[in-house]
């Protein structure tokens, strides 16, 4: 069974083995919010996965592990930004999910971005945009899973051609996410 867990102290031989597991692989640590800090030091590394409000350039987010807890393993993570600024409107959404290496098409994805949008709901996020870029099938495949609907694509500033997906959790155009009902 999957869940989503705030950090917690007694969670840190979890993170510390997913981390170490995703910096071996080389791979990139997604989301961005949860490699900010040294992630072996509970006491700075807990601060930074959460921006409040009255950051200069930077929109409230929380960040949550996903917790398989039938195995008592960190699986992945998600960030959710609480409102988009025009960069994330763009280019980032208000949901920024990772699945570590060795858990990867295992359906985990599917599953954590429904509790994401969850999280979502009790933030009053009605209507949510995840973006993902247009060589990641697998994201694209999550997301519409989850209930998104392909609004358009557009080119980031290193000319990678990224979609936006809109989900509404509301019931209306596109719908309950299947994987949360």
């Amino acid at each position: 069974m999957l869940k989503l867990v705030k950090l917690e102290e007694r969670y840190m031989p979890q993170l510390i083995d997913m981390m170490d597991e995703w910096t071996a692989s080389g791979e990139e640590i997604v989301p961005y919010a949860i490699q900010k800090a040294d992630y072996h030091r509970f006491e700075t590394y807990q601060p930074s996965l959460e921006t409040g409000e009255g950051h200069p350039q930077l929109v409230p987010d929380s960040t949550w592990f996903c917790l398989d807890t039938d195995r008592n393993r960190f699986v992945g993570a998600v960030n959710i930004r609480h409102r988009l600024n025009h960069f994330l409107l763009h280019h980032g959404g208000h949901i920024g999910d990772g699945v570590r290496p060795s858990e990867r098409g295992k359906g985990i994805a599917t599953r954590m971005v429904a509790l994401a949008l969850e999280k979502c709901m009790e933030l009053g996020i009605e209507r949510v945009l995840m973006v993902c870029d247009k060589d990641n099938p697998a994201s694209a495949r999550t997301i519409v899973k989850n209930g998104g609907i392909l609004e358009n694509e557009e080119i980031d500033g290193e000319g990678l051609v990224e979609q936006r997906y809109w989900i509404d959790l509301t019931g209306g155009k596109a719908g309950k996410p299947e994987a949360a009902v």
